[in-house]
């Protein structure tokens, strides 16, 4: 009997820890994603005591693909410094900075999080250049455009099937971190079927993943952090390289962000704040908005086009190229049974399972493959397939 009243009292215990877990959502803005709107491809039961975008947190960060970040270049590939920042850092950086907005502006915090520590889960090995390679092999092939955003989405919910929530996919496939605007918004109206739709469209429309709006405010809070997370440590890793000098950023924009990245990241943030409470879209001052324009085009000049980060560019894309076509004939192998296939592309397929080969050709798993990999796991396999990388 004893027994049977213990179980009790924690069935009670843990209902009310449940409601502890949602107690902040009574004081969110009326503009926030509460947990009860969320949306699952899967409908699953209520008994975890996590609310649904708490869950989703756990699910990225125990997922491959989150693994994968620890060696993925953010902006320098092939300088070896500890501590120039790399994907893994990038996406806790955006995460802080977008749970900052988020908690002043009283919105989902939880949402925001597994969004920020999702949103680059499908970047390629060495960054936007093995990005704009597979995009170009894409089009080549006729199997449409490869954008990391729509991929990572595709990683999450179709190749590892971890079953995120719509809300979270939908945030990771509208971040587009490269596109700035000075006013953020949101479409609470957007439906499971037009996510959908969006999705594909990325694959079959050129430039579509630029159009896209996300569903949610927290959304919109992610994609405005991407910038800021990235805009002045890029800055900092710059000056560690030795690309640029501190003095040389522009006393026009300076004066008006800051010349660090602390300073940067605090005008930012504060501004947004500032310019955003109580309303339903993100927005700067246009003084600093302006400012931030000017500081993007001057890092792209000075530090993405810079030799430092640009010097393996072409050696990559060739060997990425090669690498493709490699993948592509030991698929076909494996198709054919042959035993010949190497192991670890083996391994991937069969993980995969049959359903995956039905729907996919052999050039789209390639691409699959290719992607998820991280730079040590790529300069591996052209040493291994073609020729040591120098």
């Amino acid at each position: 009997m004893a027994f049977i009243k213990g179980e009790i009292n924690m069935t009670k215990n843990i209902e009310l820890a449940k409601k502890n877990m949602l107690l902040k959502e009574i004081n969110f803005s009326e503009y926030a994603c509460k947990s009860t709107q969320a949306i699952r491809f899967v409908k699953e039961n209520d008994e975890d005591i996590r609310p649904i975008f708490f869950r989703d947190i756990d699910r990225i960060i125990h997922s491959l693909a989150y693994t994968r970040y620890i060696d993925k270049t953010q902006v320098y590939s092939f300088i070896q410094n500890d501590h120039i920042t790399h994907r893994v850092l990038h996406v806790q950086l955006v995460s802080k900075i977008a749970r900052t907005i988020g908690r002043s502006l009283r919105l989902n915090e939880d949402l925001i999080e597994a969004i920020a520590l999702g949103h680059d889960v499908g970047h390629t090995p060495f960054g936007h250049v093995g990005e704009n390679c597979l995009n170009e092999i894409c089009e080549k092939e006729n199997m449409g455009y490869f954008w990391h955003n729509a991929q990572g989405v595709r990683l999450l919910k179709d190749l590892e099937k971890s079953n995120i929530s719509v809300q979270v996919l939908d945030g990771i496939l509208a971040h587009n971190g490269e596109i700035l605007l000075n006013k953020y918004e949101y479409n609470p109206n957007k439906t499971k079927e037009q996510f959908l739709q969006e999705l594909e469209s990325v694959y079959t429309v050129k430039n579509y993943s630029k159009k896209i709006i996300p569903m949610t405010l927290e959304g919109c809070v992610v994609r405005i952090s991407d910038i800021i997370a990235y805009i002045g440590r890029d800055i900092e890793d710059a000056i560690k390289v030795g690309s640029i000098k501190r003095e040389d950023l522009p006393k026009e924009i300076t004066d008006v962000l800051g010349d660090n990245n602390t300073k940067i990241v605090n005008t930012l943030i504060l501004d947004v704040i500032e310019n955003s409470i109580d309303k339903n879209y993100l927005t700067f001052s246009s003084n600093v908005f302006n400012a931030l324009i000017e500081l993007k085009k001057w890092n792209y000049k000075y530090i993405y086009d810079s030799k430092e980060a640009t010097e393996h560019n072409k050696k990559i894309r060739e060997n990425m190229a090669e690498l493709y076509n490699i993948y592509v004939e030991d698929i076909k192998k494996y198709l054919s049974g042959s035993r010949e296939t190497d192991i670890i592309l083996k391994e991937f397929i069969e993980k995969q399972g049959e359903e995956y080969l039905q729907k996919n050709k052999p050039g789209k798993i390639a691409i699959d493959y290719i992607s998820g990999q991280t730079d040590n796991f790529f300069m591996k396999e052209v040493g291994k397939r073609i020729a040591t990388l120098s």
